[in-house]
């Protein structure tokens, strides 16, 4: 059984994010045009399926955004052509998956991305670059004002992509729920503020090397500016290392106030459509990878698509 709705408003979500059934509703063009929802650039549409929740947006938010280009991001939002799907029965790996691009999606089809694409780079003008030292990874959330996350705990891609690195609060106002939206291996994510706490602690000292010896790295004390400056620690009422926990019998991830935010890692089998991207890849392959995802989102619906040339 397939069940289709374009999510305007919050009714129409929590109806089917909780996967209730629900009635079917307009295409998207139809719905674009219907008075309630004109003065919203950003539309998504949940489809349910026996096995899969799939999501075709054009990724724009449905709620105001910091202003780009800026000076911290010279990227400006565009519209984009996101379909994906995650299991809708999520089953648990034998191992955890390390999260590099897109680990989830909000019930608003805008998407979270938790990492960046800058490492310690002493040369570059802005101390990191997308060629800097791998083993110290920038995260957005220690370097304030560097990349230009607005108040949103988002920002843009070089392709123009809006996306999430923490909570932006409007997505629990449009849930009306804890419900925000759901990771690549069909786990729900959850916000739940302070009640949720992650399990990682800022390091102590000075940073070094893998080895224990002075790093010829950032140096420095740990300080937050980079994900190697925490350790997973855990322990009683903290979350899992991937931030997950559970949540009224329920096993489910956590987007949290503290590190790290959003997700870095998926405990369950995520789907082919999540963890693939890169913030580097070029247009016009981004282009060929939608294409070929909304061939496939066709296909999971039924539809046999549009023959189209190489």
């Amino acid at each position: 059984m397939i069940r289709s709705v374009p999510l305007y408003l919050a009714a129409a979500t929590l109806a089917l994010v909780s996967g209730l059934a629900v009635s079917a509703a307009p295409d998207s063009e139809a719905a674009a045009s219907d008075p309630a929802t004109s003065n919203s650039k950003g539309w998504v549409e949940i489809t349910l399926t026996d096995t899969q929740r799939c999501f075709a947006t054009n990724g724009l938010p449905d709620h105001p955004t910091g202003t780009f280009p800026n000076r911290g991001n010279p990227n400006a939002i565009e519209a984009q052509e996101v379909r994906v799907c995650t299991p809708l029965q999520p089953e648990k790996a034998m191992t955890i998956t390390p999260i590099r691009g897109t680990m989830g999606i909000a019930i608003n089809g805008v998407v979270f991305r938790p990492n960046t694409a800058g490492f310690y780079d002493a040369d570059a003008p802005r101390g990191h670059s997308p060629d800097g030292d791998r083993k110290w990874s920038l995260d957005i959330h220690g370097a304030p004002g560097k990349l230009g996350l607005d108040f949103n705990n988002a920002h843009v891609g070089p392709g123009g992509l809006y996306h999430y690195h923490g909570i932006a609060n409007s997505l629990v106002e449009t849930s009306g729920s804890s419900l925000i939206g759901f990771a690549g291996d069909g786990y729900p994510i959850h916000y739940i503020g302070e009640d949720a706490q992650a399990g990682y602690d800022l390091r102590s000292g000075t940073r070094t090397d893998s080895f224990g010896a002075l790093t010829p790295g950032p140096g420095g004390t740990y300080d937050g500016t980079y994900n190697e400056d925490y350790i997973y620690v855990g322990g009683e009422g903290r979350l899992d290392p991937c931030n997950g926990g559970q949540l009224d019998g329920q096993y489910v991830y956590f987007v949290t106030d503290s590190y790290p935010f959003v997700p870095r890692c998926l405990t369950g089998k995520v789907s082919p459509d999540f963890n693939t991207a890169n913030h580097r890849e070029e247009r016009g392959e981004r282009r060929r990878r939608d294409t070929d995802r909304a061939e496939r989102f066709r296909a999971r619906r039924g539809g046999t698509g549009r023959p189209r040339g190489n």
